[in-house]
């Protein structure tokens, strides 16, 4: 199937509410202010080895460094720099605009540190913030149900949300909760795969609906392991907009999860969803066939 009828299929799929939007790192490139805050693991990697040097194995390995700096500079000091890496006010990109905008999406997946995505959402009232928690910090506490403003809810209340924001690794705002030492994610993945990290929220909302994952990469086995968990039970099909050229594990990956690559650059597709609007998803996308 080409990507014109992917297109139509998972527009529509966004219009009813049945295509979950997965954000990663890649979507900062969207920003106008995209250069000021790392948009990659490995950026974030080189700016943690700016401020605190670490030790050759370590470096350019984003977790690793993390987990030096963890060690012999105190947890509080990763939190510190991780706030200063993304301190930098971004403005929302089109494409958060566009998904902020869509009254029948239930959920948001956001696997980025950034706040462009809340952001995005300050206006609405019907959306609430699914956040992990470090056990480094909050042990025992696998993730937070907060209003957009950080006040805490109880998970009762959150099952209420027309819209959850779920950020499985932490983010900046609006309480700087960070998933990103090796340790803070060997926590998760012992657990995870009997789902205990993924909230009742998230694991109800995907049923039945595909992800469409937009500035993603599954180069690395912890990005490729957040989303197979992140999936579980939900369809056997999904998208990915991916115009780089994948490796042969992201390949595999891709395979393995059903999901059907759209080859044409994230910004493209952001500009053909507005021109198009979702109920024009209907009509036929010949642009990209």
């Amino acid at each position: 199937m080409n990507n014109t009828q992917w297109l139509d299929e998972l527009l529509v799929g966004l219009d009813r509410g049945g295509v979950i939007p997965y954000l990663g790192s890649g979507t900062l490139a969207l920003c106008p202010e995209a250069a000021t805050v790392p948009a990659s693991p490995e950026a974030l990697a080189t700016f943690l080895g700016s401020k605190v040097t670490v030790p050759g194995r370590a470096r350019g390995n984003l977790s690793a460094s993390a987990q030096y700096i963890e060690n012999f500079k105190h947890r509080k000091t990763l939190t510190d720099l991780m706030s200063q890496a993304f301190s930098p006010q971004l403005t929302p990109s089109s494409l958060h605009h566009t998904l902020a905008g869509l009254p029948g999406l239930p959920l948001i997946v956001q696997l980025w540190y950034d706040d462009a995505m809340r952001s995005a959402l300050m206006d609405r009232m019907d959306v609430g913030l699914i956040q992990a928690a470090s056990q480094a910090e909050q042990f025992g506490t696998w993730v937070n149900h907060l209003t957009l403003d950080g006040a805490p809810v109880e998970a009762d209340v959150a099952a209420d949300w027309s819209l959850a924001l779920y950020q499985p690794w932490g983010a900046l705002a609006p309480n700087r909760n960070f998933l990103v030492s090796d340790s803070d994610f060997v926590e998760v993945l012992t657990e995870i795969d009997i789902q205990t990290p993924i909230p009742g929220l998230v694991q109800e909302r995907r049923r039945g609906r595909s992800f469409l994952f937009l500035g993603c990469r599954f180069t690395s086995q912890t990005e490729r392991m957040f989303a197979h968990q992140i999936m579980k039970r939900s369809t056997d099909t999904h998208y990915a907009v991916l115009n780089a050229e994948p490796t042969r594990n992201e390949a595999r990956f891709l395979a393995q999860h059903g999901i059907q690559r759209l080859n044409l650059p994230l910004a493209e597709f952001v500009d053909w969803l507005q021109a198009q609007g979702i109920a024009g998803a209907r009509q036929g996308v010949a642009a990209y066939s």
